[in-house]
């Protein structure tokens, strides 16, 4: 089945399924898959820090980083995933506005990132981050396989 995740969204899925997501500009797209147990999910989180407004991060975790990331991984766990498995891929975290953008939204979002998953013992085996462009995220979950579209070009990850 294919899924299309928007900003601030999330989702998981098994083997058969296909993850989307458009326009990865500052926003964070990690995709996270359990190759034995045949899971997989992907995010697409807005912003870094859910501290600037708990109530939007309790009612939505996937708009932030620090929030949605754990909750991926929760569902992830809940569905059999097992953390030693896991293979993490990561795009986006750029600056669609050029890098003199004042809040480094981009930035920070990486920075977020790989703090919480160093905090966990948990590696990014493979990321395309950064730069001005747009990125479009196909994440197969049969093959764990993630293709990279911007610019008219596609790239696997």
């Amino acid at each position: 089945m294919r899924h299309i995740i928007v900003v601030a969204d999330m989702k998981v899925g098994k083997t058969g399924d296909s993850l989307i997501t458009h326009a990865l500009g500052s926003c964070l797209g990690l995709m996270v898959l359990d190759p034995v147990a045949q899971v997989g999910g992907l995010l697409h989180a807005m912003l870094p820090l859910s501290r600037i407004n708990p109530q939007k991060a309790q009612a939505n975790p996937f708009m932030f980083v620090d929030t949605g990331v754990p909750e991926l991984f929760r569902q992830l766990y809940d569905m059999g995933g097992n953390k030693k498995r896991m293979v993490v891929k990561a795009a986006g975290c750029g600056a669609p506005l050029g890098k003199n953008e004042m809040f480094k939204i981009g930035d920070r979002n990486h920075t977020v990132l790989k703090k919480l998953l160093w905090k966990n013992s948990i590696l990014i085996e493979s990321e395309d981050v950064g730069g001005t462009i747009s990125r479009t995220v196909n994440f197969d979950l049969s093959t764990g396989q993630v293709i990279i579209s911007s610019n008219g070009q596609k790239r696997e990850l």
